[in-house]
C-alpha cells in the first residue's frame, strides 16, 4: 500500500491516517518537520478516554478540537481547494513513511485508529488546522459554524451540504415503505370492520324478521291478530270443534234473602286460551225427566243441581263438569277474601238495611267503583222495578268477572281461598278442582283474555239460530237442541195492570204451572178487565186452564187473535190479583 499521496502540485505530500465509517481511506498532509522525525508509538485506547487533536475522521463528532478538513489538490496549503474530478491524481509508491493506519490489535508501532474519533496517544500533538483530512462525501463537523471561505476564481466550490443526499435516500425510502404498509394495514382493518358490521346488521335483520313472523303466526293461530279475527269465537271456526278443549262448570247464585236464582256458565277454552262467562236466562226452556217442558229457574228449584246439569247438556250440547251452588252469604265472603272488587256499575243500588227514605245508596253508579262483599251481593241481586231478569243477570256476570280479576292465579292459593269459604260443594266437584279451575280463569281475566256473553233466548225460551252460532257453537262447542214445539203451551202475557212487577209474578205462576211464558211487554194504558184469547179451537181448553192458573174467571176466555209464536194470549188487567193466584 502506498502511504504517500502526491497530487502533483508542488510536491505536497499526504499520508494515510485511517478509514472512515464507509471504509474509505482518510489522508492528511504531512508537515515538513514531521517527515524528518520518526513516528512515535501510540497506545491503543479502545474506549477513547484520552482526547487529543487528531486527524482521523470522527463520524460522531465527539472530538473537542476538530476543524473543517480541507482537501487541497493545489499548491496552497492554507486556502481551501475545490475537488476537481477532472484532475489526474497519482499515488507515489516510492516514498513510504510510517503508516498511521488502523491496527485492531494495537500491536504495531503505527498510530492506532480510534473508531469514536479520538486517537489513542500518550501525548498531545500540536493542532494543525490546514492539515485536517477531508472527504467530500462526509458531512462537516457540527461545531464548525464559521462561514465558508470564498473560493478563488476559476475554482469550483464543493460544500458538504451539497452531498447530504448520499445518505438520505435509504432512510427516506424505508420511511415511505413503512408509511405505505401502515396505511395499507389500516385500510384493511377498516374494510374488515365494515364487513363485520354489515354481517351483524344482516344477522340482526334476519333475527327480527323471524321474531316478527313467529309472533304474527302465533297471533293468527290464537285468533288475536287485529283485522283477521276480532274475537276468539271467530278463530274457533278455523279449528274443528272437536279439536278444542273446554272446561265448563255451572254456577247457581241463590238469593237467600229475597229468593230466586241466577245461573251462569264459566268456560275455559284451553286451546284458544280464552275464558268466558255465559249468562243463562231463567226463561231458557228445558225438558225434565218426564219429558215435560220447563224453565231453567223452575228446574233449579224442583230438580236440583244434578237434574239441571243433565237438562243443560241436552239443550246446549255441551259437557258440564260440575255445579257450584253459590249462596249469597258465600259470595259476600268470597269478595271479602279476594280484597274487594272494582267494576263499572250501571245502577245505583239502595241499602237494604236503610230505614229512612232518601238514604244514600249502598252502591253508586259509575266507573271503577270499589265494592265490598256486602255491596257486591246487593249489586249482583239488584233488579229495579220493571227491569228484565237479564239486566240483573248481567250485573251478576260483572261481579263474577271482578272476583276472577282479584283472585290469585296460583292453583294452591286459590284452593286455599275456596277451602276458607267452608262451603259444601256438590259432587263430583271438590275444593281442589274448583280452586285450580278458578286460578286458570283468573289468569285469563288478568291478561284481558276474558269476556261475558249472554245466551240469546226467544220469548218462548227456545234458542234461535243466532244463539246456536254465536254462543252455543263458538263458545261452548255444542249444538242447540230446544224442546219440541207443542210439548208445552206457550202463553204470551201483556201487562195492563199499571204495576210493573205483575209481569214477573205472572211469569212465575205460569212456569210453575208447566206453561211456557212469553213476555209481550207493557200496554200503553191500563185496562180494568183481564182478557184471555185463543185462535185454535183445540187451544180453548188450554186457555181455560191458563185462566185458572192466574186466578182469573173463565169468563175472560174468548176466541180471537193471538200473538206470534203463542198458543194463548193474556192481557192482565186491574182485576188481576197475584196473591189470589194459585
Amino acid at each position: 500500500m502506498n502511504d504517500r499521496y502526491d497530487a502533483g502540485y508542488g510536491g505536497d505530500q499526504y499520508e494515510l491516517v485511517g478509514y472512515d465509517e464507509y471504509n474509505q481511506p482518510v489522508y492528511r498532509q504531512v508537515p515538513a518537520q514531521q517527515t524528518q522525525q520518526p513516528p512515535q508509538q501510540q497506545p491503543y485506547d479502545p474506549y477513547g478516554q484520552q482526547q487529543q487533536q487528531g486527524y482521523a475522521y470522527d463520524p460522531y463528532a465527539t472530538g473537542t478540537q476538530q476543524q473543517t478538513p480541507d482537501y487541497d489538490t493545489g499548491t496552497q496549503p492554507q486556502t481551501p481547494q475545490s475537488y476537481d474530478t477532472g484532475t489526474q491524481q497519482s499515488y507515489d509508491t516510492g516514498r513510504q513513511a510510517p503508516q498511521a493506519g488502523y491496527d485492531p490489535y494495537a500491536t504495531g508501532t503505527t498510530t492506532a485508529y480510534d473508531p469514536y474519533g479520538q486517537t489513542a496517544t500518550s501525548g498531545q500533538q500540536p493542532r494543525v488546522a490546514e492539515q485536517t483530512a477531508y472527504i467530500p462525501q462526509q458531512g462537516g463537523p457540527a461545531e464548525d459554524t464559521e462561514a465558508p471561505k470564498t473560493p478563488e476564481a476559476g475554482e469550483r466550490d464543493y460544500r458538504t451540504e451539497q452531498f447530504a443526499f448520499v445518505e438520505e435516500p435509504t432512510d427516506d425510502s424505508e420511511d415511505v415503505i413503512d408509511w405505505l404498509n401502515f396505511t395499507e394495514n389500516r385500510t384493511e382493518r377498516r374494510e374488515e370492520a365494515k364487513r363485520r358490521a354489515r354481517g351483524r346488521m344482516v344477522a340482526l335483520v334476519v333475527v327480527l324478521a323471524l321474531v316478527v313472523s313467529g309472533g304474527v303466526g302465533y297471533l293468527w293461530y290464537a285468533g288475536k291478530l287485529p283485522g283477521v279475527s276480532s274475537s276468539p269465537s271467530k278463530s274457533g271456526t278455523t279449528t274443528a270443534a272437536g279439536a278444542q278443549n273446554r272446561d265448563v262448570i255451572v254456577v247457581h247464585l241463590h238469593n237467600t234473602a229475597k229468593g230466586g236464582t241466577s245461573s251462569v256458565l264459566l268456560v275455559d277454552n284451553t286451546t284458544l286460551k280464552q275464558g268466558t262467562t255465559v249468562l243463562l236466562p231463567n226463561s231458557l226452556a228445558l225438558t225434565d225427566d218426564d219429558g215435560n217442558t220447563t224453565t231453567l229457574a223452575k228446574s233449579v228449584d224442583d230438580d236440583g243441581t244434578s237434574g239441571t246439569v243433565d237438562q243443560l247438556n241436552t239443550v246446549l250440547g255441551t259437557d258440564i263438569e260440575g255445579t257450584w251452588r253459590l249462596d249469597t252469604p258465600y259470595l259476600q265472603n268470597l269478595v271479602d277474601l279476594v280484597g274487594n272488587i272494582d267494576i263499572d256499575t250501571n245502577a245505583a243500588v239502595p241499602d237494604p238495611a236503610a230505614t229512612k227514605k232518601g238514604a244514600a245508596p249502598l252502591v253508586h253508579k259509575g266507573k271503577d267503583q270499589t265494592l265490598s262483599g256486602k255491596m257486591a251481593v246487593a249489586y249482583a241481586t239488584y233488579r229495579a222495578s220493571g227491569e228484565a231478569q237479564n239486566t240483573q243477570l248481567e250485573r251478576f256476570g260483572q261481579v263474577m268477572q271482578g272476583v276472577l280479576r282479584q283472585l290469585t292465579s296460583d292453583p294452591t292459593a286459590a284452593t286455599t281461598t275456596v277451602q276458607t269459604l267452608a262451603q259444601i260443594l256438590d259432587p263430583p266437584l271438590t275444593d281442589k278442582d274448583l280452586g285450580t279451575f278458578l286460578a286458570k280463569l283468573a289468569d285469563l281475566a288478568k291478561s284481558g283474555d276474558y269476556k261475558t256473553a249472554l245466551l240469546p233466548v226467544q220469548n218462548d225460551g227456545t234458542l234461535t239460530a243466532q244463539a246456536s252460532a254465536s254462543v252455543v257453537k263458538d263458545v261452548l262447542g255444542g249444538t242447540a237442541k230446544s224442546p219440541d214445539e207443542g210439548s208445552a203451551v206457550r202463553v204470551s202475557v201483556q201487562n195492563a195492570t199499571g204495576v210493573k212487577d205483575d209481569t214477573e209474578k205472572a211469569r212465575v205462576v205460569l212456569l210453575n204451572g208447566g206453561f211456557t211464558f212469553l213476555e209481550a211487554g207493557t200496554a200503553s194504558a191500563a185496562s180494568a178487565k183481564s182478557k184471555i184469547t185463543y185462535s185454535d179451537a183445540a187451544d180453548k181448553e188450554n186457555a181455560t186452564e191458563v185462566a185458572k192458573t192466574l186466578g182469573l174467571p173463565t169468563s175472560t176466555v174468548t176466541k180471537g187473535t193471538v200473538s206470534a209464536n203463542a198458543d194463548v194470549s193474556v192481557v192482565l188487567g186491574e182485576d188481576y190479583k197475584p196473591s189470589s193466584s194459585s
